[in-house]
């Protein structure tokens, strides 16, 4: 019986696979598009045009990418199984002056929305008006923040004013651009707030009138689709509350009311990342199973955030956040397919597709075998359909479980979906997908022209022009315009304050609440300093050794690396220097706070605007080594030089490794703010590489243009920069037994295919048994047997060919005497794609 029982399993697992390969090739997407639909809900999902749906969504944001980047990111996020795209609309970029509207090139929303829909996908709209997003006050502009009287996110009449005027202007754009599910487009759903039971108590019963008023405000505004708040457990009767975090199929209560679906807006594909992070990574293997629990628990909706990240262009990004932005998601932050996250997603959704029938149709039932099994089925004898999914919940141990009379083998922390309760055709373990490694490859054609340099005047107190008794608040003197204030004192000092001793100094010391500080005085560096994501507020603290008798000058440089964007009452946040002092004078401690400052935002060279090609002409540049200039770096220094576009068309970037922290522009357009002398606790960098935009470049003579805001010494040698190309043409497959006397991975081959039309060029890794290592950085374990002619027989499969499949065969790969019978064996191999040889 169990020799029956093991075979019929084998089998099953088989024929899944073939179903799963062969049957399930269909098109993703709306089949209404460009007809008016009806989008309701009922306790088990959203219904289109009188159908329940399975809603499989990705966030991608307009902002964080160019135009011509967007019909590729759509039509590989369509590849990739999903069949709505959720984004964020971001009114700080769309009204960055009060009345003022901005909705062209990156902020072209409609367009953007026009294109996902010419995909046939839906879309989800999350107005908020406030986002958080890791971006700059959470979306809101400046300009609201000194509305006389305004408190954000509260029953407060001035914002609700604002929030109200800004979200109609929103939904009338859509309403005019006919782009609603109802008029014919594809937004299905939207959102209004965002996250607010994050900071509801704190504004007590003003918190409750607010987010009552919201819902009420949204559905009146338009009520021809659903409206959705994501956690809200108190959300008002007339939207859907929704679950953000990474395992909401355990975590979710469900929504707050009987008639309402079970939705996820946030699957964090990993988390994004603030300058000072080590890396953050989420295994495909863990996004899956959440997933597959979260339907198999009466979910239908599950978003994955992000599904691609982007860039922080210019100055968007809130404190202390990288400019790339969740590069770990399924696409990353160029673009290309992170794998084998994208192709395991993919290999999901095309399962629970087959079980769409049961999920929306069948009757729940949960069976519970031992405390870590577990049993879920959909079935419906009416339908005559039938979906089950196993679980295995032990993280370590691998289980076989009974299900009506065969004996199913599950790997650790893994579920396996059954769309006919008979036939497994996916194990969220069990990857099939493809592996790949991104490489950057130093252009040839895009070498650095001759450095130039420009250095900012150390202003004193005469050359500045805002007067006050003590230094002003950093936020409000800026109006988010620019990263930099200077401001500046002076002092008279004589033989009785400074010290008698050669070899001893006083000590400027500076507390400032944020985020960073450069430190002058009589126009000599003294230190730089800055916070953290954590805690903003530092202390920087250092020697002065050109203190003189007579008149000093103090000057500091406060710079912002973004605004906050998270919290309860975000428009009374506040930062710059708030004490000032000189430790160590022969007189003691002098306080000069209360001296009288004056200030001046930002830099001369972003008023000139010299990352242009007009501004650049305003100033003299000169040469980076010249003998009337030193040639040690140091900062706030502008550099400038010029670039050819890199070959082929693969994604660009810079590599910034030798400079410290600044802006970077190429031909006027700030592709953000770099910072890689910010060491992680792996004492590396959080980012290097910066995203070029292939749409910001010209064939040839493209100005780059960086501001090195703190080098000194150590940092900012421009000469070292270089410009890199980006692919993903290392790519990999790795199959694995689960253990022996049990069945190997359903497709019993290893599948490899290049991206972009390339062939396989070359064999760079073949091995079978213990494998260690990941793609790009396999090695060989302790038991790892491969025949001699394992490479040959890959090399004669492969080579030249645009995709290629190796059968997992023992003979071909284990030398006749296997040295470790009982390991569970692996199959790696990995190859380098290339143009094909004309």
């Amino acid at each position: 019986m169990a020799e029956t029982a093991s075979s019929s399993r084998t089998s099953n697992f088989l024929l899944g696979a073939a179903a799963f390969m062969l049957l399930v090739a269909h098109t993703y997407g709306r089949a209404t598009a460009g007809m008016p639909v009806k989008v309701t809900y009922d306790r088990r999902s959203i219904i289109v045009n009188g159908s329940r749906e399975l809603l499989f969504s990705g966030s991608v944001h307009y902002t964080r990418s160019t135009p011509d980047m967007w019909p590729d990111i759509i039509n590989k996020a369509k590849e990739g199984g999903l069949n709505l795209i959720q984004t964020y609309v971001f009114w700080n970029i769309h009204e960055p002056v009060q009345g003022q509207f901005n909705f062209s090139g990156n902020y072209d929303l409609v367009k953007f929305i026009r294109l996902i829909g010419d995909s046939g996908l839906w879309v989800t709209l999350r107005i908020g008006p406030y986002i958080e997003a890791e971006w700059n006050m959470g979306g809101f502009p400046y300009w609201l923040r000194e509305v006389n009287g305004i408190v954000f996110r509260s029953d407060n009449e001035p914002f609700k004013y604002h929030m109200k005027r800004y979200a109609e202007m929103i939904v009338n754009l859509m309403t005019k651009e006919k782009l609603w599910a109802d008029q014919g487009g594809p937004i299905i759903l939207a959102q209004i707030e965002n996250e607010y039971n994050n900071v509801q108590v704190s504004y007590r019963e003003k918190g409750k009138r607010y987010i009552k008023w919201a819902a009420e405000m949204a559905v009146e505004l338009y009520n021809g689709v659903p409206w959705i708040m994501c956690k809200q457990k108190n959300a008002p009767p007339s939207v859907i509350s929704t679950c953000n975090g990474r395992q909401c199929g355990d975590t979710f209560p469900g929504p707050n009311g009987p008639d309402k679906p079970t939705l996820w807006t946030e699957n964090w594909t990993a988390q994004y990342r603030v300058f000072g992070d080590s890396p953050s990574q989420r295994a495909a293997e863990d996004i899956a199973f959440s997933v597959a629990r979260f339907f198999a628990r009466n979910g239908t909706l599950n978003n994955y955030y992000m599904y691609h990240g982007g860039t922080n262009f210019g100055r968007t990004s809130s404190s202390f956040v990288t400019t790339r932005y969740y590069d770990e998601a399924p696409l990353d932050e160029y673009g290309l397919k992170r794998e084998p996250k994208f192709g395991h997603l993919r290999d999901l959704h095309k399962a629970l597709r087959l079980c769409k029938k049961p999920l929306l149709w069948g009757d729940f039932k949960v069976q519970k075998p031992t405390p870590d099994l577990e049993i879920i089925t959909y079935e419906s004898d009416k339908y005559k359909v039938c979906c089950a999914f196993l679980s295995n919940n032990k993280t370590r141990e691998g289980a076989t479980i009974d299900f009506r009379g065969v004996g199913y083998y599950l790997p650790p922390k893994s579920i396996s979906i059954l769309p006919d309760c008979h036939t497994v055709v996916y194990n969220t373990q069990t990857v099939v997908a493809q592996h790949t490694s991104r490489n950057l490859v130093v252009s040839e054609r895009a070498k650095m022209g001759k450095w130039e340099m420009l250095r900012e005047s150390i202003p004193t107190m005469a050359d500045l022009e805002l007067k006050s008794q003590a230094p002003m608040e950093l936020y409000t003197l800026t109006k988010d315009t620019s990263d930099y204030a200077w401001y500046s004192t002076s002092m008279e000092l004589d033989d009785l304050d400074l010290p008698m001793r050669a070899d001893i100094f006083p000590v400027l010391r500076v507390a400032t609440l944020g985020h960073a500080l450069l430190a002058f005085v009589n126009e000599q560096f003294v230190g730089f300093g800055h916070g953290s994501n954590i805690e903003k507020s530092h202390v920087l603290r250092n020697p002065i050794s050109s203190l003189k008798r007579g008149l000093n000058n103090i000057t500091l440089l406060a710079m912002t690396v973004g605004f906050p964007n998270s919290g309860a009452y975000m428009e009374k946040r506040f930062a710059g220097p708030r004490l000032v002092t000189i430790e160590g004078l022969m007189s003691g401690t002098l306080d000069i706070t209360q001296n009288t400052w004056t200030q001046q935002v930002g830099m001369k060279g972003e008023r000139l605007q010299v990352f242009t090609e007009q501004g650049s002409k305003k100033v003299e540049w000169l040469p980076l080594m010249n003998n009337s200039t030193t040639a040690t770096p140091r900062p706030v220094t502008w550099y400038k030089t010029y670039f050819d576009a890199p070959e082929g068309n693969d994604p660009v970037a810079i590599r910034m490794s030798s400079m410290g922290k600044g802006m970077v522009w190429v031909n006027g357009n700030s592709i953000g703010r770099y910072w890689v002398s910010y060491l992680s606790a792996l004492q590396a960098p959080t980012q290097q590489i910066y995203h070029i935009p292939r749409a910001y470049l010209k064939p040839t003579s493209n100005l780059l243009v960086v501001f090195e805001d703190s080098g000194n010494g150590n940092d900012g040698d421009p000469e070292k920069i270089e410009i890199v190309t980006v692919n993903r043409d290392t790519i990999c497959s790795v199959i694995s037994e689960f253990k022996s006397g049990d069945i190997a991975n359903p497709v019993k081959a290893a599948q490899l295919a290049c991206p972009d039309n390339k062939v396989i060029g070359k064999v760079e890794f073949v091995g079978f048994g213990e494998i260690e290592g990941a793609c790009g950085q396999f090695r060989h374990g302790n038991c790892t047997s491969s025949s001699s002619n394992a490479r040959q027989v890959v090399e004669q499969e492969c080579l030249g060919k645009k995709s290629c499949r190796i059968p997992m065969e023992r003979e071909r790969f284990v030398d006749k005497a296997d040295g470790c019978p009982q390991i569970a064996k692996t199959l790696a191999i990995q190859v380098a794609c290339a143009p094909p040889v004309n």
